[in-house]
């Protein structure tokens, strides 16, 4: 049997980029660690790796930077905190694993995955997580490890109060959500996505990334997609699901079913942001409906591509 195109993108975040209050610097840091994150991701597909180790190994380099609202650089919480979300999905066989709310976890998106595999079930959250990952060995980190002046800044702007505020807002300072999808040799597809969730969020508020068919979907028959935005909108839209639906049940094309839900279906809701998708054929979008999304490929063409 004839392999399948291999395929990878990855996204850090999408809103308001304003290149006037990025240095030269920081620019080149940003799409640096996008370009490694793709790379990595790609390197496991050329390797002969499935789409889920793809995925998982692009994400694990977005959420050991401080660059990026996953992992490392997760943002605090109203109470000084970080609480982080990932989930993984496999499109094979429609098995995924997610965490939500969990602290001191060095890279979330391996757990979702171990959550996957091992648990028997498909989101765990808060104090379960933590403990389900100590059960299993994965590598923790203490607090100084998360602790980051710049998002620490950024809570104190809104510390005390009622506010929360997305990651990626603010003209421009600030960034969000990292993801990533793939198609491997065999044809099968994966997604992955991650994130700190929102700056001084209450109540272990949980947002779309680790919710299937919110933010993160795959399926062999359509498409995988990792979605970045406002969460509660992405939510209320199933937003990552009714990519694949359009296409699965109104036979549309990656392209145009992306852009009837980030166009179309998410403006009304307040759904700014975007999100990443390829399909089973190696087409892969990058689309949002915000000035900017922080995003990388290697298509099936083998053309490579890190941009704002």
């Amino acid at each position: 049997m004839a392999k399948a195109p291999l395929a990878i993108a990855v996204h850090g975040g999408a809103g308001t980029v304003d290149r006037a209050l990025l240095t030269p610097e920081k620019e080149a840091a940003f799409l640096a660690a996008l370009t490694a994150a793709v790379r990595r991701g790609h390197g496991v597909l050329t390797a002969g790796g499935t789409a889920l180790d793809a995925v998982e190994a692009a994400v694990r380099v977005l959420e050991d930077s401080p660059l990026f609202n996953a992992g490392r650089g997760s943002v605090f919480t109203a109470e000084g905190t970080h609480e982080m979300d990932a989930a993984v999905m496999q499109g094979s066989d429609l098995r995924a694993g997610a965490v939500a709310g969990v602290q001191n976890v060095k890279n979330p998106v391996a757990l979702a995955r171990l959550v996957m595999e091992r648990s028997g079930h498909v989101l765990l959250s808060g104090r379960g997580a933590f403990e389900f990952a100590h059960r299993h060995k994965l590598p923790l980190e203490d607090d100084a490890y998360f602790f980051d002046a710049y998002r620490h800044a950024q809570w104190q702007e809104v510390r005390g109060t009622d506010a929360v505020r997305l990651d990626h807002d603010a003209g421009g300072k600030k960034f969000g959500t990292v993801g990533a999808v793939a198609l491997d040799a065999q044809g099968d597809l994966a997604a992955a996505t991650s994130t700190g969730g929102m700056t001084n969020k209450r109540w272990q508020r949980i947002g779309d990334s680790p919710v299937p068919g919110a933010g993160t979907y795959a399926n062999n028959a359509t498409c995988a997609i990792s979605c970045t935005g406002n969460g509660e909108a992405f939510l209320r839209a199933v937003a990552a699901h009714d990519v694949h639906a359009l296409m699965a049940y109104k036979g549309l094309s990656l392209e145009e079913a992306v852009h009837v839900v980030v166009h179309e279906k998410l403006p009304p809701l307040d759904g700014e942001g975007g999100l990443i998708a390829v399909d089973h054929h190696g087409r892969v979008v990058l689309d949002f409906n915000s000035s900017g999304m922080y995003r990388a490929k290697i298509d099936a063409a083998g053309e490579e591509a890190a941009i704002f």
